[in-house]
């Protein structure tokens, strides 16, 4: 399994509930989301298999439009290893020589297809530093300290450690992002995100 040697949590997109408004509510910050945006970058990625820790690296994009969102998933190489195309009701998947997947649950697909759990319906929001903690509540990190720590609805634990115009509340974003969770098909996961563009339509 090719994907295998490359790179879940919630289960559907939904529209999150955020923006400047929201963001003076709960920190102050009047950082914006957006629902239209571009974003690339690197991550790495630790999990067991069989027993054994597998280490795994490569890249990522990520074209988010609306409720539309196409995340590829790329080699060290530049090789295209898996394409994602999520929708209002349902996901695919597509990998060189595999067949076609596709559910209505992102997440599912994406552990069913990788062998270990990527929350693409938790990275719509985290990826810029939104999301809904483990009390069910909204938050929104912040480069106010050296590290932002929250746990998720879905238990994933999230550390935001390092950040772009950490100097600008409004215009901060993550540049980098460590996730981490048991979970039973891949036992310990480790995830680092780091984002090396982000652009917003």
């Amino acid at each position: 399994m090719a994907l295998a040697v490359m790179i879940s949590g919630c289960s559907t997109f939904q529209q999150p509930n955020t923006g400047t408004t929201a963001a003076n509510a709960v920190s102050g910050v009047a950082r914006q989301y957006h629902q239209l945006i571009d974003v690339s970058g690197r991550l790495s990625v630790r999990y067991e298999q069989d027993g054994k820790e597998q280490a795994l690296h490569g890249s990522f994009t990520w074209s988010q439009n609306g409720a539309d969102t196409v995340v590829t998933l790329l080699s060290p190489l530049g090789q295209t290893l898996a394409t994602i195309n999520i929708g209002a009701d349902q996901a695919t998947l597509t990998q060189a020589g595999q067949p076609l997947r596709s559910a209505s649950d992102v997440d599912a697909l994406t552990v069913q297809a990788l062998g270990w759990p990527l929350p693409i319906a938790g990275l719509r929001d985290w990826l810029q530093g939104f999301g809904q903690n483990a009390a069910g509540q909204r938050f929104i990190a912040t480069p106010a300290s050296d590290t932002y720590n929250v746990t998720t609805a879905d238990n994933w634990r999230l550390q935001y450690t390092n950040w772009q115009d950490q100097d600008n509340a409004a215009e901060s974003y993550p540049k980098r992002i460590d996730l981490a969770r048991n979970a039973t098909q891949a036992g310990d996961v480790a995830i680092r995100i780091v984002i090396d563009s982000r652009q917003p339509r």
